[in-house]
């Protein structure tokens, strides 16, 4: 079993606050993985935060630099709505620690692609690319200073499903180019979510929902899977894979699947969940997962599936994970080939976010964390999504990083696993303070970063333990007493030849009993 951290990124300074931070995204520098950037429909702080960070139209990044154990916010991302920034994801280029993100501006609601020079940088990203149309952008940042953007854009209905692809990413005029990756008839639109993802060979895929039919909120649609062998260079992109029943490119994983579009479970909105990622060991090992209503019009669930493909797309396996009434499902595969999946499961009365690892594709059975469960009526949902649309998991060697949004009640029994809180809280009676530590601050959602490593990490950070108790102080010893001298023994004499010789038992002696302590209660870090 390895070992798993999970940390709420609310910083100690913001303990009041009681937004619904939904919908996080994470990034994490894989030349120093202790740097990471984090997003979130976080608003910008006023008061406080304008005296910390400055004022102005922009929303918050989070950003760490001690590997997740404690979180600052800037104040740098374009734009600054109702809830900050529109929809945001966040990755760091391969090489020399350059940020970038996708974001829809909070103000005017235009996809922004942007970049910031280090983890170090407190001014205001630089706005790389805006265009009108897209939605739910994805990005990565690939080598060869470029960078993928996934997105479903309305102004090409009825095919939407896009990949943008930046080149000279760091350079001061980098090339755009728009390309469209769905080559099918559609009902006038594919699904919200597309997603992007490489092999340092060159092979790129991306996955989305072709909506095959759609009548008001009941669709149709296909799981499709598009390549490009050349990290789409050539003239042609994504044509690279080719669906052997209609010689279309793009192989359909799964069709005729259905969907209740914006149906809702546990106050969240439904309708598209798509994760995607490459075996980092073998660019031919390719992984999806998605979420659909079985059964179709008839059914009630909303239920989570895994399929793999081994040979480069061009056919997959049987489902090999099926989860009934879960969302968000975030893929990721590390350097030892080991899979890890999580995602958010409704049971009726929870949200219930877990990390399953797999070596054997559910062959045996899985290794399971649950990272946090909490009612799922509490707090109220205040708009959609309530949780988000997505969460994400990524791998740096044989490390899994990632982040989840859900109800913030401090309460051990909502962390099986364990959880650090910078923000104010009371943890005997179960409530959230604020940053004079004794007013009472309602439940609301947050961000929430975890990781999972093989072996425990070490140095550990002191974040993640309880609070010290100081040694009692060390008292002199007494002075030493020279011992007598020595005197020496007479001649031994013969043992006797027969007999035995007999020794008086030593006294029983009581062995050391190390006392088992219970894990220590979360502390309240001011920073």
């Amino acid at each position: 079993m390895g070992f798993v951290r999970v940390v709420n990124m609310i910083p100690a300074w913001m303990s009041g606050e009681t937004f619904q931070d939904s919908e996080p995204n994470i990034a994490v520098n894989p030349e120093r993985p202790t740097e990471m950037v984090g997003s979130a429909f976080t608003v910008a702080p006023l008061s406080l935060a304008a005296a910390q960070m400055g004022s102005g139209s922009f929303s918050p990044i989070y950003v760490s630099t001690d590997g997740g154990s404690t979180w600052a916010l800037r104040n740098i991302v374009p734009g600054n709505g109702r809830f900050g920034t529109g929809d945001i994801t966040v990755a760091f280029a391969p090489t020399g620690g350059t940020i970038y993100a996708a974001i829809l501006n909070g103000d005017n609601g235009r996809m922004q692609i942007l970049r910031m020079p280090s983890i170090a940088s407190t001014t205001p990203m630089t706005v790389l690319l805006e265009r009108s149309g897209p939605d739910q952008p994805w990005i990565v940042a690939a080598p060869g200073d470029r960078l993928f953007v996934a997105n479903n854009d309305a102004g090409w209905s009825p095919r939407t499903a896009l990949v943008d692809i930046v080149g000279g990413a760091s350079a001061s005029s980098p090339s755009f180019m728009f390309h469209l990756i769905e080559h099918r008839v559609t009902s006038g639109q594919d699904g919200p979510p597309v997603r992007v993802a490489f092999h340092p060979d060159g092979t790129v895929y991306a996955a989305f929902l072709r909506w095959a039919t759609s009548f008001g909120s009941n669709v149709t649609f296909d799981v499709v899977v598009v390549r490009d062998d050349q990290w789409a260079g050539d003239i042609d992109k994504f044509f690279d894979l080719v669906d052997a029943a209609d010689q279309v490119e793009g192989t359909r994983v799964a069709s005729d699947r259905y969907l209740f579009f914006k149906g809702t479970m546990g106050q969240e909105r439904l309708g598209g969940d798509l994760a995607l990622a490459v075996d980092p060991t073998d660019s031919r090992t390719v992984w999806v997962a998605w979420c659909e209503r079985v059964g179709g019009a008839g059914g009630t669930d909303w239920t989570l599936q895994v399929a793999r493909s081994s040979n480069s797309g061009n056919s997959w396996a049987p489902i090999l994970r099926t989860i009934t009434n879960a969302k968000n499902p975030a893929l990721a595969v590390n350097s030892s080939r080991l899979l890890g999946l999580a995602y958010q499961q409704f049971t009726g009365a929870q949200w219930v976010t877990r990390l399953e690892l797999t070596s054997d594709a559910w062959a045996t059975a899985p290794e399971t964390h649950v990272l946090h469960q909490a009612p799922s009526n509490a707090p109220a949902q205040a708009f959609f999504p309530y949780l988000g649309d997505y969460i994400r998991l990524l791998a740096v060697g044989r490390d899994f990083y990632g982040v989840f949004s859900g109800n913030n009640t401090p309460n051990t029994a909502n962390f099986p696993s364990g959880v650090t809180y910078q923000r104010a809280a009371d943890w005997v009676n179960n409530t959230l303070l604020n940053n004079n530590g004794v007013s009472v601050v309602a439940t609301s959602i947050d961000p929430f970063f975890f990781s999972w490593f093989p072996r425990r990490p070490f140095p550990i950070s002191p974040v993640s333990r309880g609070p010290i108790t100081p040694r009692a102080p060390i008292m002199p010893r007494a002075p030493i007493i020279p011992r007598a001298p020595i005197i020496p023994r007479g001649p031994i004499g013969p043992i006797p030849s027969s007999g035995s010789i007999t020794r008086e038992p030593a006294a029983p002696t009581d062995p050391e009993v190390a006392t088992q302590q219970g894990p220590a209660p979360p502390t309240d870090l001011e920073l």
